[in-house]
């Protein structure tokens, strides 16, 4: 009986994070959509990031299923909050890890870099929206690094947040 219900909720958190999968993708195709019908030159890549961190949490949370014990597999399979939880910290993770990226705290060959604006110090609001709206990596195979790298703060839930203890810890030593 224990190992018919878990192969039932196996199927249904399954389901869910197919769902939760395409749907992802779908708003994805959207943007893309958007940004290809308003003619814009560029995008706020912000979202992509969000987006490459949710599906490394889904992928995350696919990956350890097999390994879930039956209540957290119940659990699961009952709440579409829970397993959501993961991935939109995944997302929150990546942004997190691109403005490491941007803020130079995390630089070099395996890290995207990018090319940034000028602030104008008497006009912040209209600086902060030109710095985010042009603010991009420099390079095809820089974008490539940044959505490789927010895909694993997605997946690797401790990733970003070790990153952010080793900084921590640097700067008290200093």
């Amino acid at each position: 009986m224990e190992e018919t219900d878990r192969q039932k909720f196996l199927q249904i958190v399954t389901r869910k994070l197919v769902s939760l999968t395409a749907g992802c993708m779908i708003a994805l195709l959207i943007i893309f959509y958007i940004i290809e019908l308003k003619n814009l030159e560029r995008t706020y890549l912000v979202s992509y990031v969000f987006l490459a961190g949710l599906i490394g949490g889904f992928v995350s949370i696919q990956q350890r299923l097999p390994t879930i014990g039956l209540s957290e597999l119940r659990e699961l399979s009952n709440s579409w909050l829970s397993i959501l939880l993961i991935p939109i910290n995944g997302g929150i993770f990546a942004i997190v890890l691109m403005l490491m990226f941007l803020s130079g705290i995390i630089e070099g060959s395996l890290f995207p870099k990018y090319s940034h604006p000028s602030i104008d110090q008497t006009n912040l609001v209209v600086s902060f929206v030109t710095w985010l709206t042009t603010t991009f990596p420099e390079s095809g195979p820089d974008i490539a690094k940044l959505l490789f790298w927010s895909f694993v703060a997605g997946f690797s839930e401790r990733f970003v947040p070790q990153i952010i203890r080793k900084t921590i810890d640097k700067t008290d030593d200093k």
